[in-house]
């Protein structure tokens, strides 16, 4: 078992894998493209507060409105884009996308989706679950071999910044047609308009 979030969007990654074993059942956590940018640029931020506004870095020309593709905080959740170059070396029933909206609103379900992709006895359920009020998600609540609750680290849940909802309008209206073609691609709407 493997984890490393940029391998999805490393063009090299899927031929890599591939070579090294063309069995490989793969499993790609996804989130509104928008609330990703926005988290992405609030991480960045955390470790460098003087970075451009987040509205400054998502134009390359603010007054055409004209998105800029090269930001990676942008060029990460064109999702359909990425899939593209997997689909060249696994098929489509190897892939499992994992929403990252479900395992918010019900870690369990999604949970289970993982384990019935990987062939495994549904043995995670709600009861391994509790909401952390603090951090806005689902915690477990007993880590394996522990007396104590688990809930994601200091750098999970951060507070994101207000941004301005003409930006956010127009980032969804760039996205949408690459999630549709994604909705297509997976055959899963993950209801991101």
């Amino acid at each position: 078992m493997e984890k490393t979030p940029s391998y999805f969007v490393t063009r090299e990654a899927p031929a890599r894998i591939s070579a090294m074993s063309r069995d490989t059942k793969l499993i790609v956590v996804v989130r509104d493209p928008v609330t990703r940018a926005i988290s992405d640029y609030t991480q960045t931020l955390s470790k460098k507060p003087d970075i451009p506004s987040f509205e400054s870095l998502t134009f390359k020309n603010r007054t055409t409105g004209l998105i800029d593709t090269s930001w990676s905080a942008i060029q990460i959740g064109i999702y359909a884009k990425h899939l593209d170059n997997w689909l060249q070396y696994f098929p489509m029933d190897q892939i499992l996308f994992v929403s990252g909206e479900r395992l918010i609103s019900d870690p369990a379900g999604e949970l289970g989706r993982v384990q019935d992709f990987l062939g495994l006895k549904r043995i995670i359920t709600d009861k391994h679950f509790y909401f952390n009020q603090t951090k806005g998600f689902p915690c477990l609540k007993k880590a394996e071999g522990s007396s104590k609750p688990h809930c994601l680290g200091k750098t999970k849940g951060r507070t994101h910044p207000n941004i301005n909802p003409e930006v956010v309008q127009r980032l969804r209206d760039f996205y949408r047609p690459f999630n549709m073609k994604f909705y297509q691609m997976t055959g899963h709407n993950f209801g991101w308009d």
